[in-house]
């Protein structure tokens, strides 16, 4: 069960980087900064890549019968990791919004 809830917890850190990565992504193209938006939002990828990996691999052990228990961290975990999806999805448009719309200072 513990090594259960490293898992879970990696999913977790992973979901939790890949946000704030695309939260990154919006602040750089914000300020104009579009290649090291590109850079964050390739990194935030990546770590739902991880995340989903993880998410993939407890499907695979929970077999769709219930062997994984629920409880409040791995809801936490999947709420993370669809956060961040959705930050990603929204900051790929926004980011390609700042890039149409010039910057005012």
């Amino acid at each position: 069960m513990e090594d259960l809830e490293s898992i879970i917890m990696e999913l977790l850190v992973n979901a939790g980087a890949a946000r704030s990565s695309a939260l990154t992504a919006l602040q750089l193209a914000r300020k104009g900064d579009f290649e090291g938006a590109g850079q964050a939002m390739e990194e935030s990828r990546e770590f739902v890549k991880l995340a989903h990996g993880i998410q993939t691999q407890l499907i695979g052990i929970d077999e769709g019968t219930g062997k994984l228990p629920v409880n409040l961290i791995t809801v936490h975990s999947q709420d993370h990791l669809m956060n961040a999806m959705v930050i990603q999805d929204l900051a790929t448009d926004m980011i390609e919004l700042y890039r149409r719309i010039p910057l005012v200072s």
